[in-house]
């Protein structure tokens, strides 16, 4: 597989990786990853320097580029990592807690609770 591509991911392992962010997310949604599109994939580097290596088969067929493969908009990956990472920044934020403190004074200090995350 190429390097150094904005996103990666892992079919077996359920993951979607970030570049740069502080973590990857295990999307636990069988319906999802179950998808006959998805059969024959094994792994994705997507926006990459090599887009003939942005997917990897689980057979013999070579690497090729996302395009290719016909595997629908990237953006669903995006979106279900984003939904992730906001899930993430709502419970640090709910969980950052201090003794005594109004909701008020939690959100001077936090700022609003998140929302919304769009990488």
């Amino acid at each position: 597989m190429a390097t150094n591509a904005n996103w990666t991911v892992v079919f077996d392992d359920k993951i979607i990786i970030k570049q740069g962010a502080s973590t990857g997310y295990i999307i636990d949604n069988d319906s999802f990853w179950n998808q006959s599109k998805f059969s024959n994939i094994w792994a994705l580097q997507y926006q990459t320097s090599v887009t003939t290596d942005e997917v990897e088969y689980r057979d013999t067929t070579p690497n090729g580029t996302y395009a290719d493969a016909n595997l629908g908009d990237f953006q669903q990956f995006i979106d279900l990592w984003d939904s992730a990472h906001l899930t993430r920044l709502q419970n640090e934020w709910d969980n950052d807690v201090v003794d005594g403190e109004t909701e008020a004074e939690k959100i001077a200090r936090l700022g609003e609770r998140p929302t919304s995350y769009s990488s």
